[in-house]
């Protein structure tokens, strides 16, 4: 063989190890790319997302900052510079009980994510609760065609974690105040806050008069006294709506009861764990308005989905209605009305959310075959958020549509 023919061999050895990812040496660091090895989970046309973190060290808890680096990867080539940043586990029961985790990103500058308007901090919402990995992403689509004025942009990626394949991941913006995402004015008198429990406690809380506890998400470091802002407004708020003379007409001096009721609805349709006033329920306000109730967020345990060793959640009954402060509004006649209202008015939206099932699992269908090789849990009823065993992923999306269905219908009895 000639020199020239050796050469040319050569080069195209050198380039389909590139093509293949094969390069696994702890070298990375000086290479314009990340490797990526994806000869045993290949391409199925998503976005794949390859992190490395300094050292190949795991994510261990929701507290600790791995320096890392992040690439995306098309087809066959990087798609884009290598970006350093920080990543950590991210939520409650995502992180401690389930195998596949979330996890949370932090860029050490901003940047836009396929698409997605530029930003520091984003979510790799791990789905793992969810056999049909759409629940988050149908209910953000859901919101945004309700009318939410903002609810959390996402795309699906497939993930390589320290050269280990992880599955399919939702990459979704953060919730935290900014003007791309919940817009509010950013100063000591405005507020985002979410509702939680006494199990997760960690940053600045406030419990109200009535017991009921709240996190700070904005302002991040809030002073004392902007702390007792809040805190006022809250109790004089649950004073009004718990009071004898609790009067509906004043309602929409306090509250804009429309995004009230259509982030109950969403709830209520969707039988959220946590929406019996549980946590992830996010509220804004600004002194001197009123407030608002969003963005949607965490709704993989859903649509049937239970808890602590409980059976499967029925479609019929309601969820949601009678907790919180969702009983003192809606035994009112006149406030359950407009909800009975939004509702008719609206159903055609969440009855389309059925034939949306199918149009989102054709985004990841085939993507689907890598995550149920790399975890196998389409037949598992051990975990406790498995509740039902499936042959195959078409399995799964029937059980959604069809319970789904169920609960439309139900709720529309009801309501008659």
């Amino acid at each position: 063989m000639g020199i020239f023919n050796r050469s040319i061999c050569f080069f195209l050895a050198v380039l389909s190890v590139y093509m293949v990812g094969c390069v696994w040496d702890n070298s990375s660091k000086s290479q314009e790319y990340l490797p990526l090895d994806d000869s045993e989970y290949p391409y199925a046309g998503l976005p794949r997302m390859v992190i490395e973190t300094d050292g190949f060290h795991e994510p261990r808890d929701t507290e600790t900052d791995l320096p890392a680096r992040m690439q995306m990867y098309d087809k066959s080539t990087p798609d884009g510079e290598v970006i350093e940043l920080t990543i950590k586990g991210h939520g409650n029961s995502s992180f401690k009980a389930m195998t596949k985790f979330s996890l949370k990103l932090e860029l050490t500058q901003k940047k836009a994510l396929l698409g997605m308007p530029q930003d520091k901090e984003w979510i790799l919402i791990s789905n793992f609760s969810d056999k049909t990995l759409l629940k988050n992403y149908a209910i953000f689509k859901l919101a945004q065609r309700l009318g939410a004025s903002y609810t959390p942009r996402s795309t699906f990626v497939e993930l390589y974690l320290n050269r280990q394949y992880k599955g399919i991941y939702l990459l979704s913006e953060s919730i935290k105040v900014s003007k791309n995402r919940v817009n509010t004015p950013q100063n000591d008198s405005s507020f985002l806050f979410e509702k939680t429990t006494h199990y997760h406690l960690n940053g600045e809380t406030i419990r109200t008069k009535k017991n009921t506890l709240f996190k700070i998400r904005y302002p991040k470091r809030p002073s004392n006294e902007t702390i007792s802002k809040l805190q006022t407004q809250l109790d004089k708020w649950e004073g009004f709506i718990y009071g004898k003379n609790f009067n509906s007409v004043q309602i929409d001096e306090w509250i804009d009861i429309d995004d009230y009721i259509r982030y109950f609805w969403l709830l209520e349709f969707s039988k959220n764990y946590d929406g019996r006033f549980g946590r992830s329920i996010f509220f804004t306000w600004q002194a001197g308005d009123i407030m608002r109730m969003g963005p949607v967020w965490d709704y993989d345990e859903t649509f049937g989905c239970s808890k602590d060793g409980e059976p499967k959640l029925p479609a019929e009954g309601w969820h949601a209605k009678s907790f919180g402060w969702n009983s003192p509004l809606f035994r009112d006649h006149a406030i359950w009305k407009r909800a009975t209202v939004y509702w008719k008015q609206n159903e055609h939206l969440f009855k389309a959310f059925i034939d949306s099932i199918d149009v989102y699992a054709n985004i990841i269908k085939k993507a689907t075959q890598n995550e149920f090789r790399r975890w196998d849990v389409l037949g598992n009823t051990e975990f406790w958020a498995y509740k039902e065993s499936y042959k195959n992923y078409d399995e799964a999306l029937d059980s959604l549509k069809s319970w789904t269905r169920r609960r439309i219908e139900w709720i529309d009895a009801s309501l008659n």
